[in-house]
């Protein structure tokens, strides 16, 4: 048996049945949520982290951000109950034995730092094998606090928090997705479950908006990289692993960490298309098969488009433009290529060939005036 797929906004509501035994994830409850085809802003690789929580009774707050999906072992107990892989806090009282119940306000909830400043798009709230003891509803909110603040920072009475998902009910053992129309600057979350309970995963899925000031700084950086606003905008095959991999932080650390396509049986070639931060002036490639041994590609090329000359002069170029020509790749190696002349675009393509594929693309250089004019007035119209 598989998970039940939906499709459209569905939303999942009330109890999942008691464990019965076999596959746990056989009447999981799930969709295909469009916003997930963008960046998980708080991935752990980009430096996401659960700051703080509440309450944190049954199962710690650090699991809502682990990668893989959660797991479930239907004999492990520990000295304060069922262990469970997820957040979960205690159960609420109310203030007496004549009003036993906690009150409508009553609610836990756990502050999340993302990985990188941004606009977000979706949210997925995953209560997977929280089958009677997940939250009655949910509701997130998010801010924008320049810095590394503190919890108590963050809790100040004069830090403004935006309502991205209005407090909506849930289901148990389902992943509980919420499309967010808010476009604003989000570096901080706080997630909130009403009244108390246990989520197992959080996603937050959205476009990367950087600090222009750090990137002005740093002069030459990786101007396709996740964390700095490029993104992954199509790709011919995600068969084996997301295209995103291959702009993610670091080195890859095993084969799965990257990108790769099925076997062709064909005379074509894969492809990832990528639109970089902002307009930038490209100096450097770095090209890496870590981890890819039997099946790393055996050549790629890159192009771009968009932008202008070396000068930075915008010529409206709007076709793709070589800028490495097919290269041989070896297996399980970090590949530079320095261009003779710098090259100007906004939007680069990596071909593969035939198929196989790469653990990381990195093309370094500087943002143009233009670049760094569009960069600063998307930053200012998000709110900072």
């Amino acid at each position: 048996m598989t998970a039940q797929a939906h499709t459209g906004p569905t939303r999942f509501t009330g109890d999942a049945n008691p464990y019965g035994g076999g596959d746990p994830y056989a009447d999981y409850r799930t969709a295909d949520f469009p916003f997930a085809r963008h960046a998980n802003l708080a991935d752990r690789r980009l430096g996401a982290a659960v700051l703080a929580a509440n309450d944190e009774f049954f199962a710690p707050r650090e699991n809502l951000l682990v990668p893989e999906r959660p797991e479930f072992d239907p004999e492990h107990f520990g000295h304060k109950g069922k262990v469970m892989d997820g957040w979960e806090t205690r159960r609420r009282r109310g203030a007496s034995a004549g009003h036993p119940w906690p009150t409508s306000e009553d609610h836990d909830w756990a502050l999340i730092r993302l990985g990188a400043p941004g606009v977000v798009r979706g949210i997925v709230v995953d209560t997977a094998h929280f089958r009677g003891n997940y939250p009655q509803a949910v509701s997130v909110e998010g801010t924008s606090v320049p810095g590394s603040p503190s919890p108590e920072e963050l809790l100040a009475d004069d830090v403004k928090w935006t309502t991205l998902v209005p407090r909506t009910p849930v289901g148990g053992h389902a992943a509980n997705g919420f499309a967010v129309a808010v476009e604003q600057r989000v570096t901080h979350l706080r997630v909130n479950q009403h009244p108390d309970g246990g989520i197992a995963r959080l996603r937050v899925y959205g476009d990367v908006v950087p600090d222009r000031e750090w990137l002005g700084a740093l002069g030459t950086f990786d101007v396709v990289a996740l964390e700095n606003g490029g993104r992954v905008e199509d790709a011919s095959d995600l068969f084996y692993s997301p295209a995103t991999n291959t702009i993610q932080p670091g080195r890859s650390r095993k084969m799965d960490d990257g990108w790769e396509t099925r076997r062709r049986r064909d005379r074509g070639n894969d492809w990832i298309r990528y639109q970089l931060v902002a307009e930038a002036r490209i100096r450097a490639i770095e090209i890496d098969t870590a981890y890819l041994k039997g099946n790393a590609a055996g050549w790629a090329s890159v192009s771009i488009k968009g932008g202008g000359n070396a000068g930075g002069e915008n010529t409206g170029e709007t076709q793709w433009r070589e800028i490495l020509p097919r290269t041989r790749l070896q297996p399980d190696t970090n590949h530079r290529f320095v261009l003779p002349v710098p090259v100007v675009g906004t939007h680069a393509r990596v071909d593969i060939y035939p198929d196989g594929g790469i653990s990381r693309l990195r093309l370094y250089g500087t943002l143009t005036e233009e670049g760094a004019a569009a960069l600063t007035a998307r930053h200012q119209e998000l709110g900072g």
